[in-house]
């Protein structure tokens, strides 16, 4: 994740066979007094900020560990609400810290969060009920019906949420570049996402860089061609054809979905794709070293964030396996221009080495939903699907 900070080494997997893994470089952190730390970074790199906020790398005070990893029992933070009580598949209830946030004025004293267990049913009782005022998502799937019913209003936000079909080039059939260009070549992404998301987002170009991000240039949206499928399916050494897996998780739906289409797509260029459906946990324990996967993405604000994370050689969720010296090279010179426009002259290498190394189809950018009661004041959708409620109120 801080591959600025880090080096890649030789170690070994849980399972003590030797790998690469990536450990802190000597002296990468600095303490300068209490209040302050210095990074001493390897390369230049933009998005250090946004990689000390994202998701995976949440700061806790060092008491957290005391208590076994359980926020609930040291709820130590900086938020304008405090955690009062804490329910496992029941509720969480958090209070208005007293005096002035740093944030400045607080409007809501009070808010719980109610788990209605994924039932869709359950959540619309909810809202009927008036026992919830807002969702935390609400599913593609759903919109139309949350749209249709009074009180309720179901907004949304383009983000760089995304799904990646990646092919694992260490593993074969994959490690061969004809065969993954036959299968990029038989995928039409503008129907991929109406048929599978409802239009709801942008069109994808094969390179997991969003118009969302500073740096975007669209290079075209790769182009279905069946003719050109069979070409290289042939030269890959199948010409009659080839029969290929994908995993993906049971839910959220689009996830499936999207693969479900995929199959249908590949089917005139001859290669017979079956989708394994797994439980969540069961993809997530080995989502890294299947040879064929669907993967969701989370949105980040930065493209070379996101190809720190996925792409480089060694890095930490490289789940393709790509080994580019050439793409870490320019990722490298990506990293230290603080101008986008600047930026963007490099980024455009970056995404057309990912298009012609075909490891991944990543067919669009989706949009996300928050349903709430019209007396919900001051909300925005957060691209990440953020709680920000400090400037919400209820009319």
């Amino acid at each position: 994740r801080f591959a600025a900070m880090s080096k890649e080494v030789d170690g070994k997997d849980k399972n003590g066979k030797p790998t690469k893994i990536r450990v802190p470089s000597a002296g990468a952190v600095e303490k300068i007094d209490n209040h302050t730390v210095r990074f001493h970074l390897n390369t230049p790199d933009l998005s250090l900020p946004e990689s000390l906020a994202d998701y995976p790398a949440l700061i806790v005070h060092r008491r957290f560990s005391d208590e076994g990893g359980d926020l609930a029992k040291n709820p130590v933070g900086t938020g304008a609400f405090a955690l009062k009580s804490f329910g496992v598949g029941d509720r969480a209830i958090l209070e208005r810290r007293p005096g002035k946030h740093w944030t400045g004025d607080v409007y809501l004293d009070r808010i719980a969060f109610i788990n209605t267990g994924g039932d869709a049913n359950a959540e619309l009782n909810a809202f009927a009920a008036k026992q919830i005022d807002i969702n935390h998502q609400t599913t593609v799937e759903q919109t139309k019906l949350m749209a249709s019913l009074p009180d309720l209003v179901v907004m949304s936000a383009v983000t760089a949420q995304t799904g990646v079909a990646r092919m694992r080039i260490s593993e074969k059939p994959f490690d061969n570049l004809k065969l993954r260009q036959a299968v990029v070549a038989a995928i039409d992404n503008t129907k991929l996402m109406s048929l599978a998301y409802q239009n709801q987002g942008v069109v994808g170009e094969n390179h997991h860089v969003s118009p969302a991000h500073p740096e975007f240039v669209s290079i075209g949206v790769p182009k279905q061609d069946y003719m050109l499928a069979k070409k290289m399916l042939a030269e890959a050494g199948y010409p009659s054809g080839i029969k290929i897996e994908i995993g993906c998780v049971d839910s959220p739906k689009w996830e499936q979905n999207t693969c479900l289409v995929m199959r249908e797509m590949l089917k005139p260029a001859g290669i017979d794709l079956k989708v394994n459906i797994l439980p969540g946990p069961t993809y997530w324990d080995r989502w890294l070293k299947r040879p064929f996967s669907f993967t969701s993405w989370a949105h980040r604000p930065l493209g070379t964030q996101v190809l720190n994370l996925a792409y480089r050689t060694g890095g930490v969720w490289n789940e393709s396996s790509l080994a580019n010296p050439e793409f870490d090279r320019l990722l490298d010179q990506a990293g230290g221009m603080t101008d986008p426009k600047a930026r963007a002259g490099v980024m455009v290498k970056l995404e057309k080495i990912l298009q012609d190394e075909a490891v991944i189809v990543q067919p669009y950018w989706r949009n996300v939903f928050v349903t709430a009661n019209k007396r919900v004041r001051g909300f925005r959708v957060s691209p990440a699907l953020e709680h920000h409620f400090n400037k919400v109120w209820l009319a």
